[in-house]
């Protein structure tokens, strides 16, 4: 194939299209497809991102992709190889395992290219977890969404570096901006969430499942105010529960027993977190298993809000701290794993900032997400890992299409 623009069609597979990093990926990918003038289909369950996709220029399908049925998952196989020869797919980029399986086999049955993104750590004990989860480094070209994904994908699976491509997640810059978002979108966010005028919101947004810290930030919260911290703080926890009902009775629970109601608040989902982020004073990321990228923290930063994580996995990847960059760059904080008290006592160093260390810790933290993890670079290099398959120049439409609507 001769190395010009080729109007390539992807076809991206993942189980369901509501929340999450991966998902949200997915449609950004299809936008970037798009744009490079391609053509870009979606398989997957269905969720509340699919009218995004639709209204990117992409073409959803509804499909049994969360399937883990060996039947069902062969079944599929089949029927995405059919798709691909009568659409004439050019690339298949699956973003997770048991979708990952049918997508593989369908490629490898019409010889057509099979990408990877490995979105998660995934759990690898055992004697058949490492073979499920094998199928996310067999990609022709496996994309790795940080530092220590792709270290794990070596370590774990033998994958040669050479087929390693680290693209880390992006942020929409447009949308996550501090001057795009108006004081009337934080108070309908404060007013719906009844946080007072002079209360700082410290927020923990991720799914309510254990291993994203939740217990801890409560206890954290239960240490600051027992240290005499802020009594203005109130912890806002977001996040969809996903049927997990026993475990948020357990969090409100602890919230009763500590004495916190009021305090700490169990408030769902947030449809925008721009502005959740715009009103907080500090963003938690509490997680005790390893994360393998962490756009909150990204998003938070380029929202200009200082971010506090937890020290494993990819999360100290996102920011910079004091100790290892210097106080003059740092954007946030890192703390141990299962830490409550260190937790607490970066929280209260958080809220303790005056005027103009937020502020200039806000404009580190923009510049910072801007140079490293904006959703452009994410697009363009994610094109780049289709044209090296394809010998095309998806990216470089991209780029062209970008600068024409800037002008």
């Amino acid at each position: 194939m001769n190395s010009v623009i080729h109007a390539a069609t992807v076809l991206q597979i993942i189980p369901r299209l509501d929340t999450g990093g991966a998902e949200l990926a997915t449609v950004e990918i299809t936008e970037a497809v798009v744009r490079a003038g391609g053509r870009a289909f979606v398989f997957s369950e269905g969720g509340r991102l699919v009218s995004d996709i639709e209204s990117e220029g992409g073409k959803h399908i509804e499909f049994p992709a969360a399937t883990k049925n060996p039947i069902a998952m062969i079944t599929n196989a089949f029927r995405i190889a059919r798709f691909i020869r009568e659409t004439g797919v050019d690339v298949v980029h699956a973003r997770s395992r048991a979708p990952a399986w049918s997508a593989f086999l369908a490629a490898r049955a019409t010889g057509t290219t099979f990408v990877t993104t490995y979105h998660g750590a995934y759990g690898n004990s055992g004697l058949l977890k490492p073979f499920y989860n094998s199928v996310m480094a067999r990609g022709d070209m496996v994309i790795a969404n940080s530092n220590y994904t792709g270290a794990l994908i070596h370590d774990r699976h033998g994958t040669p570096i050479e087929r390693i491509r680290v693209i880390h997640r992006g942020v929409d810059l447009e949308k996550f901006n501090p001057a795009s978002v108006s004081d009337r979108r934080v108070n309908s966010l404060r007013e719906k969430w009844s946080i007072m005028n002079d209360e700082r919101i410290v927020l923990h947004a991720a799914r309510l499942t254990g291993w994203k810290g939740q217990r801890d930030v409560i206890e954290a919260a239960a240490k600051l105010f027992a240290s005499d911290g802020d009594r203005r703080a109130v912890f806002i926890l977001v996040g969809d529960a996903q049927g997990r009902d026993a475990y948020v009775a357990g969090l409100e629970r602890q919230i009763a027993d500590s004495s916190l109601e009021g305090k700490v608040k169990i408030v769902g989902h947030c449809d925008d977190m721009a502005a959740a982020y715009a009103a907080s004073q500090v963003t938690l990321i509490a997680s005790t298993e390893a994360e393998a990228f962490g756009r909150t923290s990204a998003e938070a930063q380029a929202m200009g809000c200082p971010v506090i994580v937890t020290r494993q996995g990819a999360s100290p990847e996102t920011l910079l701290t004091s100790k290892r960059d210097g106080a003059d760059a740092a954007t946030g904080w890192v703390v141990p794993v299962g830490a409550p008290s260190a937790l607490a006592n970066a929280i209260a160093e958080a809220l303790s900032l005056s005027m103009r260390e937020r502020g200039a810790m806000a404009t580190r933290a923009r510049v910072h997400v801007s140079n490293n993890f904006s959703s452009q670079n994410m697009k363009r290099l994610t094109l780049g890992v289709y044209d090296e398959c394809l010998k095309s120049a998806l990216a470089t439409a991209f780029e062209d299409a970008e600068r024409g609507k800037s002008q």
